[in-house]
């Protein structure tokens, strides 16, 4: 047990200063635009797919579990609304950043954790490059634009598909499902989730960077911190959510 608690301290304690220090070099020059679009592409375009097919899945399994169970009480004309608040604070962000962010933090741990066990970050050191502006600032600036991204289009898609799956399995006025959705879900709601999405997007990658940065044993370390990531991620994500969401509802509602 005390080991545990000493290799958690140390871990959350390494996140912590890493944040500091990314928070420090976001100031210094040079400036990675270049680094930061690559990122943007390998995290958005390369995950749109996953995001995308959970999110039309996750609707239309929601909304139509929802209709079924809101009939026994003869609330199914409030499906629409109930579904799509679902999705927009909840569902929408947290499965894009479990899913994605999964993805993306593994890929990066792999990626640094390999130029940690080969001495490239050492190399660098020598060099005199402040590798966390090279090497995890891009990534993190680029995660703050494309989790909210991927954010609002698994809204969409995920809005949509229930909306779809209740007309082709219940038999809804498609109009009046979107009229009264629209009536009852107001743009804090729609903001809520956007805003948790730019928290995670924040959390993957200092995630995935930390471990691949902090990667030791070798190929065997580095296949340790690959799986470690994507338990970190997923935890991360469920444990922050939480109080993301006790915030947003002392602020807003």
């Amino acid at each position: 047990m005390e080991t545990y608690l000493r290799r958690a301290t140390v871990w959350y304690g390494g996140v912590g200063l890493l944040t500091g220090r990314v928070l420090r070099s976001l100031a210094l020059p040079p400036k990675y635009f270049r680094l930061v679009v690559h990122e943007i592409e390998v995290m958005g375009v390369r995950s749109l797919g996953v995001a995308l097919v959970a999110a039309v899945f996750t609707g239309m399994v929601f909304t139509i579990q929802s209709a079924v169970n809101m009939a026994r009480f003869g609330a199914e004309s409030y499906v629409g609304p109930v579904a799509a608040l679902a999705i927009l604070r909840e569902l929408g962000p947290v499965l894009t950043a479990i899913l994605v962010g999964g993805k993306v933090a593994s890929g990066i741990t792999a990626e640094l954790g390999s130029m940690k066990v080969t001495e490239q970050i050492d190399a660098l050191r020598t060099l005199g490059v402040n590798y966390i502006k090279r090497l995890v600032v891009p990534r993190v600036l680029a995660a703050l634009v494309v989790f909210p991204l991927l954010t609002v289009l698994a809204d969409a898609v995920g809005v949509l598909g229930g909306m779809v799956i209740m007309f082709v399995e219940r038999g809804a006025d498609m109009w009046a499902y979107w009229n009264t959705t629209t009536y009852w879900v107001v743009p804090k709601d729609f903001l809520t989730g956007v805003g948790k999405s730019v928290f995670f997007g924040g959390v993957v990658t200092l995630i995935g960077c930390y471990n691949g940065l902090s990667t030791e044993g070798g190929t065997e370390g580095l296949g340790r911190a690959t799986t470690a990531t994507v338990v970190h991620v997923t935890m991360g994500v469920i444990v922050s959510d939480f109080f993301l969401t006790k915030l947003f509802l002392t602020l807003f509602y």
